[in-house]
């Protein structure tokens, strides 16, 4: 059996379907192809892929549609939108609602293909789900979004830091850039975007902790690189 990672295509203009098929083809990837939003959606529900390739705009049920029909399925399938559209509504739209990256037509194959390793990359590391997270006498339980201090002191958490801390309890063993973090945690996209948002929330974070900023023991910086859990923090999946 090959080892290839699978990727599914849906995307309704024949050539451009072809082009990308070759293209991943070319590349080693085994590839499945189809042409409509609803048999689309079928398939990626019947498991088996290791990407799917989306087409925003489709005969039937939208790209849109088919994906937020996966993550109300809780699939943890990587998604890349395909999209005509240049508005940066749409892009939001796509990222918010769960996909992990787009490209704009016209592309080029080297960059959905650059696309396509990231993504892949990152993905492997997605377990179905995260609990909690204990480091230090710190105990975060992210389905209540809540925090137990050493002193059993409980602390709230809001919505975005039980998910910055789920993103960061679900990729342990690497540093994760600001640039990723507004990505795939606040469904912005970070080309062009200079922000403090990340660092303010890391801070915020800390001192609800009570996380010495100084020799964090929860969420830790690494310098030119990003951020990560502690290597002594435990995941509750």
């Amino acid at each position: 059996m090959s080892s290839a990672p699978s990727i599914l295509v849906v995307e309704d203009d024949a050539a451009i379907r072809r082009g990308i098929v070759d293209a991943l083809t070319y590349s080693k990837y085994e590839v499945v192809e189809c042409g409509d939003g609803e048999a689309g959606l079928e398939r990626a529900l019947g498991g088996g892929f290791d990407l799917l390739l989306l087409d925003v705009m489709l005969p039937g049920i939208d790209g849109f549609e088919v994906l937020r029909a996966l993550r109300r399925e809780r699939s943890p399938l990587p998604v890349i939108l395909i999209t005509a559209r240049g508005a940066e509504d749409d892009r939001v739209e796509g990222l918010r609602g769960g996909a992990d990256d787009y490209v704009v037509k016209p592309f080029s194959a080297r960059e959905l293909l650059a696309r396509v390793e990231a993504v892949l990359r990152r993905a492997p590391q997605r377990p179905a789900a995260i609990r909690g997270v204990v480091s230090d006498g710190i105990k975060v339980d992210l389905e209540r979004r809540e925090a137990r201090l050493a002193d059993e002191t409980a602390v709230p958490l809001s919505e975005k830091e039980a998910e910055l801390i789920t993103y960061l309890a679900v990729h342990p063993d690497r540093a994760i850039s600001r640039d990723e973090l507004l990505q795939r945690v606040w469904g912005l996209d970070p080309r062009g975007v200079t922000t403090r948002t990340i660092d303010m929330h890391i801070a915020r974070l800390r001192e609800k902790l009570g996380d010495d900023p100084n020799a964090p023991s929860f969420v830790t910086t690494v310098r030119g690189k990003g951020y990560m859990l502690s290597r002594q923090a435990e995941v509750t999946p």
